[in-house]
């Protein structure tokens, strides 16, 4: 993973974690332990995804965690 990965890896947990009112550690758990979304799908799609707004970002994560039956 590069600094600029790891940078948008960190400010999705951490914007999931403002929007859904959670701790930032149950976000990343989540996104690790619950569910492989981190790791293969917003890293591995970094450069698409950082080129879009958060909004669109936030909602994006959102609907790859419904479709694998979790709701942050």
């Amino acid at each position: 993973m590069t600094n600029n990965e790891l940078s948008f890896a960190i400010f999705c947990i951490e914007s999931m974690a403002d929007r859904t009112k959670r701790p930032a550690n149950e976000i990343y758990d989540i996104l690790t332990k619950d569910t492989d979304v981190l790791y293969q799908y917003i890293v591995p799609c970094y450069d698409a995804l950082h080129t879009q707004s958060k909004d669109y970002i936030l909602d994006d994560i959102y609907t790859a965690l419904t479709e694998r039956g979790i709701v942050a």
